[in-house]
């Protein structure tokens, strides 16, 4: 199966019943889709990073479950069985990548949603099984609007912020698109957003080692989309900064803490001291999903390490060595920006700005907007 031809990238292809994921690891020289037919599928192909993104990863797992269900031949067991078989495969496909919480409050919220369906007094478990499919199924749909919503607020702010509103140049690291979410993209959405204003300069994206999620993807995603856009180094960041050709940073998020610290891909923190430096803005776009209220500061935040062959070898670990061999490696997957560093955090409902203490309030920010 082909994604030649869409307007848009799709990480996902769902309809009832079936799953399949683009394999990422084969972009951008290789378009292959991975047909997922259950839970198993469905960790293996986050924990090998076939589909990656934190909001992308949520979808995925609960798609998975879904599919799984909707293939049953039959489930021999009661209500309260069918609930404690969803809910073991949930902890299960949370237990494929730790940091991002987007995963784990997808998992909270269809477990809200078949605990709702087992006390209605007519439940069965087809019907728990139903309510769990419509569930994951609307998961898809609000991804797709919820960044449509990033992007608007996103550009909003960062025209505002600009010295030329008109003309502006914005650099992102790592892969933040359609290829990282339901579709259209959180930072990358931004950026999308001030192209189809008129107002892009340029793009900048970073390679994003080691697993290179930016010159993979992300380059992949802004040819894709006919955006004017430059590849650099890591490395090569301060020097851009320093010649003037940035007008803001904007990242993605895998997990926000309520202070603002901000968990994003290994290299987000360099990128962000960068920014602080040559007085330039630096922006997370994220979900209110990818905020975990229950810490207080990153410091609590879980970081990923992963295998080493991302260094040793070529094209992530896929490729050939190129290391020396006996070489120690520490590959950790993310690092944490602290809140002093970030400008604002745009999300669907708002932007979030700090309060005259400096300071992000963003447990007020979510109960104001949500109402809980």
């Amino acid at each position: 199966m082909s994604g030649e031809g869409d307007t848009t990238l799709k990480s996902i292809c769902y309809k009832p019943g079936s799953l399949q994921l683009l394999d990422q690891r084969k972009l951008p020289l290789e378009t292959t889709y991975l047909e997922i037919c259950d839970t198993a599928d469905g960790w293996s192909a986050i924990q090998e990073m076939v589909v990656r993104g934190a909001p992308a990863i949520a979808i995925a797992a609960a798609l998975s479950l879904a599919v799984e269900v909707s293939n049953f031949s039959g489930f021999d067991g009661s209500s309260a069985e069918a609930v404690a078989f969803l809910e073991k495969k949930l902890d299960y496909l949370v237990s494929s990548r730790p940091t991002a919480v987007n995963l784990a409050d997808a998992s909270l919220k269809l477990k809200q949603v078949i605990a709702n369906a087992l006390a209605s007094s007519a439940a069965e478990p087809n019907s728990i099984f139903k309510a769990y499919i419509e569930a994951a199924e609307n998961m898809l749909e609000d991804d797709v609007a919820s960044n449509k919503a990033i992007g608007t607020f996103g550009s909003s702010l960062l025209r505002q912020q600009a010295k030329n509103p008109d003309k502006l140049s914005v650099l992102t690291h790592c892969n933040t698109g359609s290829l990282a979410t339901a579709g259209y993209g959180t930072a990358l959405g931004v950026i999308r957003a001030l192209h189809t204003q008129g107002v892009l300069e340029r793009a900048y994206c970073t390679e994003t080692r080691p697993f290179n999620q930016g010159s993979r993807l992300t380059a992949f995603e802004l040819v894709h989309e006919k955006i004017p856009a430059t590849l650099i180094a890591d490395s090569a960041a301060a020097a851009l900064m320093k010649d003037g050709r940035v007008d803001g940073v904007v990242v993605g998020a895998d997990r926000v803490a309520s202070n603002g610290d901000t968990a994003n891909k290994i290299g987000t923190y360099s990128l962000a001291l960068c920014a602080k430096h040559h007085g330039i803005p630096f922006y997370v776009a994220a979900p209110l999903t990818s905020v975990d209220l229950s810490l207080s500061s990153g410091k609590e935040i879980v970081i990923e390490e992963r295998t080493a062959k991302e260094l040793l070898n070529t094209h992530g670990g896929l490729g050939e060595r190129i290391a020396a061999p006996g070489i120690s490696v520490w590959n950790p997957a993310f690092d944490v920006t602290p809140a002093e560093l970030i400008a604002g955090i745009i999300t669907e409902k708002g932007v979030i700005t700090k309060n005259a203490n400096d300071a992000f309030d963003i447990s007020s920010f979510a109960k104001k907007v949500t109402g809980n």
